[in-house]
């Protein structure tokens, strides 16, 4: 059977489309992959050897009028017809962001059904205009969405690798003590300029009790690098293994996106959550930061306010009984089976 998935923009649009085209791809159906032209998804998706086409996306900016923004939308819309015509997918998965917008939107109008994956805790944007005619709605999370629409949503949880390594053995290969404490510092795909300039001075505290493993992303790792150079205890790398990094952490401080926070409850891993700022999101991280907190499953800190976030990092390194209490409400949020839940949505939908 034909299927497209398609989205794109960042690690939590793309990884969990992979990790379902990928699952399609083992139960034998061909599967392709739409993003956008120059997205991170055209240079991670070609390297899993998924079929991977690109189409202009413009960027919606809620501030400003952007006319060549606009103009790209517009090629995209028609590109994605295009494409829809020639790749003719029985359904099609879109995980959201504008990247995934132009082939989903052109299917919708094809009467090509449309399944779309929501993985934040209200949805975004472009699932927003996608939503009203799409066949079903897969949610990330257990959040309540309007009432015209809740009739076709499924519970599926995020879609994340199900990989689980032994904890010393994982210290080990990252080249960490296995008898001391891990903290895994964790800004989202392209690292956290803010948590990368914050963390380093908050932490120095708690050096020699714990180890730190910071993923800064390509544009914070110098800095990062230079403010901890006599931090024993402090190793900072621009990218990690992700299953490597939560096998081995006995905690974590993380910004708030859907797929972060679905790994942490996957590897029951108690964190510190810093959502980005809703001016810059529009509100999704701080929504999804407060879903894990009313759950006591994790902590949260606005990244506005150090002094509350060097107090959080107090209570979460000092308190084993308070980990405790949050690997286990985790647990209860684990994501596993997502991946097999929603590939088999799919095709109940193509059927």
């Amino acid at each position: 059977m034909k299927i497209a998935v398609t989205g794109g923009g960042s690690g939590g649009h793309i990884f969990p489309a992979l990790a379902v085209a990928q699952r399609l791809r083992e139960l034998g159906h061909d599967v392709s992959y739409v993003g956008a032209e120059g997205g991170m998804e055209s240079r991670i998706v070609p390297e899993t050897g998924v079929p991977f086409y690109a189409l202009p996306a413009g960027k919606y900016n809620r501030n400003t009028l952007q006319p060549r923004e606009a103009w790209k939308a517009l090629r995209g819309l028609l590109a994605g017809r295009e494409l829809l015509g020639r790749l003719r997918p029985r359904v099609i998965l879109s995980t959201g962001g504008f990247a995934g917008f132009p082939l989903a939107f052109a299917a919708e109008n094809a009467g090509v059904p449309v399944v779309i994956l929501e993985q934040n805790a209200t949805l975004g944007l472009a699932n927003r205009w996608l939503a009203p005619r799409a066949r079903r709605i897969a949610l990330a999370m257990d959040v309540s969405l309007p009432q015209k629409l809740t009739y076709k949503t499924l519970i599926t949880g995020m879609p994340v690798r199900e990989e689980r390594r032994d904890p010393r053995l994982a210290k080990e290969a990252l080249g960490f003590d296995p008898e001391r404490p891990l903290l895994l510092v964790m800004g989202g795909s392209q690292g956290s300029l803010a948590l990368n300039r914050m963390l380093p001075d908050i932490l120095q505290t708690w050096l020699g009790d714990w180890q730190v493993l910071h993923q800064t992303g390509e544009r914070g790792l110098e800095e990062v690098r230079k403010a901890t150079k006599n931090l024993s205890d402090y190793r900072a790398e621009s990218f990690i293994d992700t299953v490597a990094g939560w096998s081995a952490a006995d905690a974590a401080v993380t910004r708030a996106g859907a797929t972060t926070l679905a790994e942490a409850a996957f590897h029951a891993t108690p964190l510190l959550t810093i959502p980005l700022p809703a001016s810059i999101d529009g509100g999704a991280q701080e929504k999804n930061a407060r879903f894990y907190y009313t759950r006591e499953a994790a902590l949260a800190a606005d990244q506005d306010r150090p002094g509350d976030i060097a107090e959080e990092l107090d209570l979460l390194l000092s308190r084993p009984e308070l980990r405790r209490r949050l690997r286990e409400n985790l647990a209860a949020l684990s994501p596993a089976g997502a991946t097999d839940r929603l590939a088999h949505l799919l095709l109940e939908v193509a059927d």
